[in-house]
């Protein structure tokens, strides 16, 4: 799965709650993650309390599945991949 590229979406129904646990997450698994993007409604008086992650990653599968499993044992953090083979 090396050569493939795999994209993630995290989403976090409680962002403000879960945003240190995801990171912590995140920075273990830093050297796999080729890209981040997060994705959250902002406004100048408001700040959604959800948010979305992508990432696109680099790994082998069994890589992969620890990642879902640390991310998933978060509440309200729910996650989506695909693997993308051109």
């Amino acid at each position: 799965m090396n050569n493939d590229s795999i994209i993630m979406a995290i989403l976090q129904e409680q962002r403000v709650e879960t945003a240190i646990q995801v990171q912590n997450v995140l920075t273990k698994y830093g050297c796999h993650i080729r890209v981040r993007l997060g994705l959250h409604d902002a406004a100048i008086d408001s700040c959604s309390p959800s948010g979305l992650i992508l990432l696109q990653l680099c790994c082998e599968k069994s890589i992969l599945q620890e990642l879902e499993q640390d991310l998933v044992a978060i509440q309200s953090v729910k996650v989506k991949y695909m693997t993308l083979d051109f």
